[in-house]
């Protein structure tokens, strides 16, 4: 499902992804791990299409996304990928419902459908009767939890979370590792998961280590 061979990475003079071979499978859970500054967030962003890499090659499910551009590259991540930051990212002055609909909405999907797969999400989340509160009148947990339905709006062929549980208290990182392997074996769902948690760490089917840009 994911597959990056040499992938390289400078920012100025900084080399911080230095030659990257990876490969995960359909279905997988991935969790990369290591010190801060290893380049764990870096690695993420290119292979999420977040982000550009100097050279080497990135594939998601068969497509070579190093070749996309523009509209077609915003399009394929609209599509293909969904993410999970550690700060949600929701927009405040839309409902939890409204910030679960927005990549169907983007992706042109009617209001109607898009209102109905976003409730489900919603619901299937434990989040039905907080559709209609906008992102300051929810918990961290529940933020994160809408979060995760926007992730999951589109059907993604792969989730990439970066420090999904980072700003939760452990009772609702404990949910959060939950619903994500729900997410596995509900929809074989793949998932790449930067993480300083070793209890999230823990629900993956692998483990990487990266160190000085290098996966160890």
């Amino acid at each position: 499902m994911v597959f990056c061979k040499n992938l390289q990475k400078h920012y100025g003079h900084l080399h911080v992804v230095k030659g990257v071979d990876l490969e995960i499978q359909a279905g997988e859970i991935v969790a990369i791990v290591g010190e801060s500054g290893a380049g764990k967030s870096t690695l993420l962003q290119l292979l999420g299409t977040l982000d550009q890499p100097d050279s080497g090659e990135i594939r998601i499910n068969g497509t070579d996304v190093t070749q996309l551009v523009g509209r077609k590259l915003a399009q394929f991540r609209n599509q293909h990928v969904g993410f999970v930051f550690q700060f949600h990212q929701l927009l405040p002055e839309f409902t939890a419902l409204e910030n679960a609909m927005m990549p169907g909405l983007i992706a042109g999907i009617p209001n109607k459908l898009a209102e109905k797969r976003a409730t489900e999400l919603l619901n299937y989340l434990g989040l039905g009767d907080r559709k209609d509160h906008k992102p300051g009148q929810l918990s961290g947990g529940e933020q994160q939890r809408v979060a995760i339905a926007r992730a999951q709006f589109n059907q993604p062929q792969v989730i990439f979370a970066d420090e999904p549980t980072g700003n939760l208290d452990s009772g609702n990182a404990e949910l959060i590792h939950q619903y994500f392997k729900q997410l596995q074996r509900d929809f074989n769902q793949t998932m790449v998961i930067v993480t300083h948690n070793t209890a999230l760490a823990n629900i993956a089917d692998r483990t990487l280590r990266m160190q000085d840009g290098v996966l160890i």
